[in-house]
């Protein structure tokens, strides 16, 4: 299912009542949610639209962390024009300097991008946390039951689930913040924004921040679904966040069992968007997070859930769940 990039009917009406009237909209990105954005081109001025239709987006949370962000001195967009009753928004343009692309283009610049991010949680973590809902064990555990809801049902297996619950949560007292952090909870090289002019890295996508603990946005930039990092680039980046945040032993635990939960999570919804909403481009994504998910269930603190995934997904049914089910 290709996304639809025609803009929304609201929106010749909305851009005219936010000043950008002559503005011209290009399709820009969808992504795995139904939010999708345009780029808002004007003589002189760009800007960006975002589309959040209800009810299946809401564009608060997205402006009132934005706002936030912001007002801590973080390269949130600025918000231009809002509609939340019709999900749209207009917002600052970062340009198109990801830095995914950069990294990929010029592998001599990833040292400094990958430290200058985890520089930047560092000064996220110092802050108060947001005030919002919290990661709580519920919610771990109905996010690492998307594997055994999607994944195991479409690759041929009968999981354990109440073994699979079980295990989980003999390893969740591991990562019981203390104090909780602001968690972004999407923070990856492609939500990460190279600026013309400014110094600091912009941040896109971050509507479903919680507070929680302060290795779970470590674990996204560098455990990442859409881009290979190198186990040696993580281990320094891990040891320049601990170095610089004097992160007690237990830390080292935590993001292991954060990168489990949070790789499961990611292969059940990856396969969710295969199967239930059309989108089979994710399904390949797979195998980069089964090697994730590997790499952490070798650690110590996993042994309970490394022990149910050696007792029933086989080597064999690990990976893109379209190749191993034959479709």
């Amino acid at each position: 299912m290709v996304a639809d990039m025609n803009p929304p009917p609201a929106a010749a009406e909305f851009l005219a009542a936010n000043g950008w009237g002559d503005a011209e909209l290009l399709p820009l990105a969808g992504d795995a949610s139904f939010r999708r954005y345009f780029r808002a081109v004007a003589p002189g001025r760009s800007a960006v639209l975002m589309d959040a239709p209800p009810p299946h987006e809401d564009a608060r949370p997205f402006l009132a962390i934005a706002r936030w962000l912001g007002d801590r001195g973080f390269a949130a967009p600025a918000i231009l024009g809002e509609d939340a009753v019709a999900g749209l928004v207009l917002i600052e343009d970062f340009g198109d300097a990801r830095m995914r692309e950069t990294v990929d283009a010029a592998p001599e610049s990833e040292l400094r991008l990958y430290g200058e991010a985890v520089d930047l949680l560092v000064r996220l973590h110092r802050e108060d946390a947001a005030p919002l809902r919290g990661y709580d064990r519920a919610e771990y555990q109905r996010e690492a039951g998307l594997l055994t809801e999607w994944y195991c049902p479409a690759v041929g297996i009968e999981p354990d689930v109440v073994a699979y619950r079980a295990a989980w949560d003999a390893v969740l007292d591991h990562v019981e913040p203390a104090p909780p952090v602001t968690v972004l909870r999407d923070y990856h090289a492609e939500n990460i924004m190279l600026i013309e002019g400014r110094e600091t890295l912009g941040l896109l996508d971050f509507q479903d921040a919680l507070t929680g603990h302060a290795a779970y946005d470590l674990v996204s930039l560098l455990q990442d679904a859409r881009r290979d990092v190198a186990p040696e680039l993580e281990a320094q980046m891990l040891d320049r966040y601990r170095r610089t945040t004097g992160a007690d032993e237990g830390f080292d635990a935590a993001y292991h069992v954060l990168g489990a939960q949070r790789n499961a999570k990611i292969i059940g919804i990856f396969t969710r968007l295969w199967k239930r909403d059309g989108k089979p481009r994710y399904p390949g994504l797979c195998p980069r997070v089964w090697r994730y998910l590997e790499r952490d269930l070798a650690h110590p603190a996993l042994a309970p859930v490394r022990a149910w995934f050696d007792a029933n997904i086989p080597a064999a049914r690990r990976g893109d769940p379209i190749v191993i089910a034959g479709e």
